[in-house]
């Protein structure tokens, strides 16, 4: 494995660590953690209650990808850590827990994940579905499916299997509501059954990704996918090392537009502009513009996550954007909801999403002067990656958020540093 390849892996484990604890006082994850009814050894980060290897995939996944703060694969988009950490680190601890095998699990699984996102770009999103939902628990599988070291024939099976267990419809946008939370948890533990159901005999599809009907008919409606994107250089070329990681707690296709919106609230006030035009990609637009007028008043906050122009106005007026911008209270502030209303969108057919995530912001003043701000690319991605002292200093911020004073959060920090060279064991994690 690549130097790089560990250092993400790491980075990872931190990261998506940070999110559970930063979410674990939360009503979704209260719901996630009481709607799970099978107890057993594995640890629900930030929890003392214990539950099956199954349990803590899902609680730990939908904890941390419940407030959207977690890793993105540009070329994708999907959010890799949040499925594949939880479902490896849950295989581990029940059934063979090895910090070496949990790395190598987590950077099998993560990069499967990725690569499949890339076959048939942005078709998965259009077909109504979500790709880390879709292509996570393939990704989990085989992240599970190597950390327990099975043969060929029953990783063949594995994703197989895991093929039918894919889900997850994008509706949540239609008004907010929690179930795109619970997509990362629901691969985690799809992944994680698919590839214990495989270790035991069981028999999938060996033509599951280009099939009939396979998973890319089903959920992207080709079969026609650009296949050698993932097969091509696997184990050669690791696309994992390009993972970005948030500084916006929001839907990643945002973070660029808070960009520019921030450069220009420090030399602008809002009640000089009369209109705000943003170039975007197309791709973007069913999730992030569309409908309009609901994207420039969210009903709630969980729904301005994924509101360009709410995120656009926050930033603006308040100059940073972080989870406090993004509960019910925050989104009906009147100043900042009258900014969003200014907030539309042009396609810019040159747009290179979903390659690169770029912003833009055309603003109109009353004297009639016209000032633009662009960003070329996502902070905290390939082209600016956050560093791990970025990331670690997020790790304290999220665990201080979820309760955690500073002591235990080092103490954390130190724990999770030797997770990979020696043996599973979470507990310290617990409540």
């Amino acid at each position: 494995m690549p130097a790089a390849v560990r250092t993400k892996c790491e980075d990872l484990l931190i990261d998506v660590i940070g999110l559970c604890l930063v979410a674990r006082r939360t009503d979704y994850v209260r719901s996630a953690l009481q709607g799970w009814d099978d107890d057993g050894p594995c640890t629900a980060i930030g929890h003392a209650r214990t539950l099956s290897a199954a349990g803590a995939a899902f609680v730990n996944g939908t904890a941390a990808h419940g407030e959207d703060f977690d890793d993105t694969f540009e070329g994708g988009p999907v959010h890799a850590g949040a499925v594949i950490v939880p479902a490896v680190l849950a295989a581990c601890e029940r059934h063979n827990p090895d910090g070496r095998a949990a790395l190598g699990g987590i950077a099998v699984g993560a990069e499967i994940m990725c690569r499949l996102s890339t076959v048939a770009p942005t078709l998965t999103h259009k077909a109504g579905f979500h790709p880390t939902a879709v292509f996570g628990t393939m990704g989990a599988a085989a992240g599970v499916a190597a950390a327990l070291k099975l043969g060929a024939h029953e990783i063949v099976d594995a994703l197989g299997i895991a093929g039918s267990m894919a889900s997850g419809v994008i509706e949540y946008l239609a008004e907010g509501a929690w179930t795109k939370r619970m997509h990362a948890g629901w691969a985690a533990q799809s992944g994680l059954r698919a590839a214990l159901l495989a270790r035991a005999g069981f028999s999938g599809p060996r033509t599951v990704f280009e099939g009939t009907h396979g998973l890319f008919r089903a959920f992207a409606n080709t079969t026609e996918g650009n296949y050698e994107a993932l097969t091509g250089d696997f184990g050669v070329r690791w696309v994992i090392e390009t993972l970005a990681f948030k500084p916006y707690p929001c839907g990643t296709m945002t973070h660029p537009y808070i960009d520019c919106a921030r450069r220009l609230g420090a030399k602008l006030k809002a009640e000089d502009v009369v209109e705000m035009v943003c170039e975007v990609g197309e791709g973007t637009v069913h999730r992030l513009w569309e409908p309009l007028a609901a994207k420039q008043a969210p009903p709630n906050g969980y729904a301005a996550k994924f509101s360009t122009p709410y995120c656009i106005a926050a930033g603006f007026l308040r100059g940073n954007v972080g989870l406090g911008d993004f509960t019910d209270d925050a989104v009906r502030d009147p100043a900042v909801r009258a900014l969003a209303a200014k907030v539309r969108y042009e396609i810019d057919p040159q747009n290179p999403y979903p390659k690169n995530f770029t912003g833009h912001i055309r603003a109109t003043l009353r004297d009639g002067r016209v000032v633009e701000e662009r960003q070329p690319h996502m902070r905290g991605g390939a082209h600016e990656p956050l560093t791990r002292g970025d990331i670690m200093q997020k790790f304290l911020l999220n665990a201080r958020h979820g309760g955690w004073d500073h002591a235990r959060a080092k103490t954390a920090l130190a724990q999770i540093a030797k997770l990979y060279d020696g043996g599973i064991d979470l507990s310290s994690l617990r409540e």
